[in-house]
C-alpha cells in the first residue's frame, strides 16, 4: 500500500529538537521570511511573542566594562582593539568591591541582569579569582548574571558554571561568509567552539550579533540562520545596531536601514520564540518610534544606563518616559527561560 506523502509540517516536526523548537533552518527560509511584506512579518512575530512572553513586560540589563580596551583582537568595529588609535586609554581589571557597588547602583536603578564585560581574548587564570567573587557578589543582590570574557577553556568554563554564571555572552557577530571581514584575528569556528563549550557546562548562552557593519541581508538571514541551528537556541539574543567609532575600520560603514533592523529582531522572535531578544547597543541613535516598532516585532531586553561598556546609550530618564508612554514595565529577575 501506498504511503501517504510526508507534510512539510510533519518534516519540520520530525527535525524538531526535543525541546520543539526548530535547529534546521536554510538559508533560503531565512531570507523569505525576511522578504515577508512587513505588516505580515511584524503580525507573525507578535503572535510568536505573546506565545511566550507578557508583550509589555522587557528586561532591563546594566552592562558594565570591568576590564577596557588594550585588546589584541581586531574586531573592526571595536575601539578597545589596541591595534587601533581611537583614543581610548587600557585600563586593569576593576576591584570586585567596584564591580559590586556599580551592581548595587544598577539594581536601584530597575535593572534586573547585570552584565560585565572584559576586553580580553581570553581571561587569565589569575583573574579568575575576582572574576568568581563579581558574580557570586552580584548573584547575592537578587540579580542574573552575564560574563563576557572572550574564549574560555574549559576550566575555565567550569569555574564560572560552578560560581553560578547565569549567562556567557558570545556574539556571532555577523554571518560565517562575512565575518572575515570584521574580524581576522580569530575564525568563526573559534567562536562557535566557545558557544559549544558553555552550552555542554550547563550555562545559558547570550549571543547575536551586529547590523551596519557593511553586510547585506543575505548576511543577516546567515547570522539568524546560525544562531538559530544551535542546540539549544541561545536563551539570549542581542540584535545590535552599529554605533560608529572614529578610527576603527568600521566607523564609517553605511548606516543599516531601520526597517532592515526591524526586520531582522523579528525574525529573530520567530526563529527563537523562547529567546529573549534584546535590542541592544545603537539606541542611542534610534527614535521612540523605531524602538518602539523593534518591542512590537519581539524584542523584550533592553541596556540601561548612559553607559554601553564604551559607547552612548540613552539616559535612563528618557527610557523610563519611553516605557511610560509605551506602557511597558520591567521583567523580574530570573523571569527569563533557562538551559538548565
Amino acid at each position: 500500500m501506498q504511503m501517504p506523502a510526508t507534510s512539510e509540517t510533519e518534516m519540520r516536526a520530525a527535525n524538531a529538537n526535543e525541546d520543539g523548537l526548530r535547529h534546521d533552518w536554510t538559508r533560503e527560509e531565512v531570507e523569505a521570511l525576511l522578504a515577508l511584506p512587513f505588516n505580515d512579518l511584524i503580525f507573525r512575530a507578535q503572535q510568536v511573542h505573546r506565545q511566550w512572553f507578557d508583550p509589555n513586560e522587557v528586561q532591563k540589563s546594566t552592562l558594565l566594562s570591568i576590564k577596557t580596551g588594550g585588546c589584541p583582537e581586531d574586531c573592526g568595529y571595536c575601539n578597545q582593539s589596541a591595534k587601533f588609535d581611537t583614543g581610548l586609554k587600557a585600563s586593569k581589571l576593576m576591584e570586585v568591591q567596584k564591580v559590586l557597588e556599580g551592581a548595587r547602583r544598577a539594581k536601584e536603578a530597575g535593572a534586573s541582569r547585570y552584565c560585565m564585560g572584559a576586553a580580553w581574548r581570553n581571561p587569565k587564570d589569575r583573574d579568575m579569582d575576582a572574576i568568581v567573587a563579581m558574580i557570586q557578589g552580584v548573584r547575592e543582590m537578587g540579580m542574573e548574571t552575564c560574563m563576557t570574557l572572550g574564549m574560555l577553556s574549559p576550566e575555565q568554563t567550569i569555574r564560572l558554571k560552578e560560581a553560578g554564571l547565569d549567562y556567557y555572552n558570545h556574539n556571532v557577530d555577523t554571518s560565517e561568509e562575512y565575518y572575515s571581514e570584521v574580524v581576522t584575528t580569530r575564525t568563526y569556528q573559534d567562536r562557535l567552539d566557545t558557544i559549544a563549550r558553555v552550552q555542554e557546562a550547563g550555562m545559558n548562552v547570550c549571543s547575536g550579533g551586529i547590523l551596519g557593519m557593511g553586510e547585506s541581508t543575505s548576511d543577516h538571514a546567515g547570522m539568524l540562520m546560525t544562531l538559530a541551528n544551535l542546540s539549544p537556541h541561545p536563551q539570549s539574543v542581542p540584535i545590535n545596531m552599529l554605533m560608529q567609532v572614529e578610527g576603527t575600520p568600521l566607523g564609517k560603514s553605511k548606516e543599516v536601514d531601520p526597517i532592515d533592523f526591524i526586520r531582522t529582531i523579528a525574525a529573530a522572535r520567530i526563529m527563537m520564540p523562547k529567546s529573549v531578544v534584546r535590542l541592544s547597543a545603537g539606541r542611542e541613535n534610534m527614535s521612540e518610534e523605531t524602538q518602539a516598532l523593534c518591542f512590537l516585532a519581539g524584542a523584550n531586553s533592553i541596556f540601561v544606563g548612559e553607559q554601553l561598556l564604551t559607547t552612548k546609550n540613552p539616559a535612563v530618564e528618557k527610557d523610563q518616559r519611553m516605557f511610560d508612554k509605551l506602557g511597558l514595565k520591567p521583567m523580574p529577575a530570573h523571569r527569563c527561560p533557562s538551559a538548565v
